[in-house]
This record gives structure tokens, sequence and C-alpha cells, in this order.
């Protein structure tokens, strides 16, 4: 398995970028300068824990994980596309699911920043914005913008909003075998106070060979980096 780090990034890394927000403008380079000092030092009892933070070109990496939550953001031109060590992880996973008897379909993958604007525009529209900021990641702030996530189903649940993904039998084995394909899930159930977002058993985030110390730990991505 590959790791998520910055290495697996570099043609992106070429982006000229003035700030780093959906916006690039000096306001999120701040942001982002305030994340840095917010989170330099965390405490875990008596020690010290000093998560490795760098930004480069707006793109924040913390013990070279590539980070986008609600507080930090991506620029708007990032534009990685699905990456191939994603594609080659959850393509392995469904087919080793087959071979059991379950029916994976993949549901949605890269975002570019246009279409998450469009795409959160809508549910506010639908739905008001504080219901929409639970569900939907505003543009810039997308783990699917980073082409290292993407959202899975069941057939049955994908075709029919009446089942629930949490509720399948492909979750039921999936939840506890994604890391070792390199997976997380991004957003846990019980955790939605800190990722921000509800619980979504659907989206899962490729970190390559640490999401089995994630999984293990049970935290979600932001406790297990120290940043929450």
């Amino acid at each position: 398995m590959y790791k998520s780090v910055k290495s697996g990034l570099l043609p992106v890394l070429v982006l000229i970028v003035a700030g780093c927000g959906i916006t690039l403008d000096e306001a999120e380079t701040q942001a982002h300068g305030t994340f840095e000092k917010d989170y330099a030092t965390a405490e875990v009892g008596e020690l010290e824990v000093l998560p490795d933070i760098e930004v480069i070109e707006g793109v924040t990496y913390v013990d070279d994980i590539l980070v986008v939550n609600k507080e930090i953001p991506l620029p708007s031109d990032y534009n990685p596309g699905l990456q191939p060590e994603v594609i080659e992880a959850y393509q392995q996973m469904f087919r080793d699911g087959a071979e059991r008897g379950l029916d994976f379909v993949l549901v949605s993958d890269f975002r570019t920043y246009q279409y998450q604007e469009q795409l959160y525009n809508n549910y506010v529209a639908r739905d008001g914005q504080e219901a929409a900021d639970q569900y939907s990641a505003r543009p810039g702030h997308s783990e699917h913008q980073t082409g290292l996530a993407v959202d899975v189903g069941s057939a049955d649940s994908a075709s029919n909003l009446t089942v629930k993904f949490g509720d399948t039998p492909e979750y039921a084995w999936l939840k506890d075998v994604a890391h070792e394909y390199g997976f997380i899930v991004r957003y846990p159930e019980g955790k939605e106070h800190i990722t921000g977002y509800q619980y979504e058993p659907w989206h899962i985030r490729y970190i390559g060979d640490e999401a089995e110390a994630v999984y293990e730990s049970g935290l979600s991505l932001e406790e297990y980096l120290g940043i929450d």
C-alpha cells in the first residue's frame, strides 16, 4: 500500500498560489498561519506531541498526511484528479468483497472546487445553510477535491434510497477491513462534534499505511493527528 504523503502528489505542487484557501486571498493565508500556531503543540498527559505541520502551495500536510476539513482549506485551483493508488485500492477492495458475495458500487470520487461549489449551493438552497453544513463541505473544504476520497455504496443502497449503506452487509465487512486497503471511514459515528459532519459510513479516505493505526486507535483523523 502507498502512504498518502507529499510525494504522491508532486505533480500538483507546481501550482503557483498566492494564499491557501477558497479565495486565495490574504485572509485565508492568515487562517493557515493561525492553524499552524494553534496546533503546533498538543498535550497528551504530561508529554508534548508536536505535529509536523507543513503548508506547501496552499495544501496542508500534518505528519505527511494531506488534511482538509472545515478549518483547513485547499486552493480553488487544486485539481489533482482521483489518485492512481486510490483507484487501485478501492477496485481491489471491491473485487475482494465480490468474492464474498458483496456488491459494491462507486458513488462519487474526485470533485473540482467548482463542482463542489455548485453542489453545496444547491444543498443550501434546498435545506438552508445550517443544515447543509452538517452533510456537505463548502467549496475548497471537500475531501473529494484531494483526489484521495471516494463515496461507496452497495448496489441496493445506491439504487434504493430507503436502504442505508450503514445497515448493509457491504458496510459490515468494509468497516473492519478498509484499513487493509489504505482507507479509513473519514466521518465516523460519535465523532460529529470533532469532524463537524454527520456520520457518513460511505465516505472513505485513502491515507495508505497509516490507515491501520488510525483504525486501531478508534479515533477520527483529527484526533489521531492531534489537531482536534
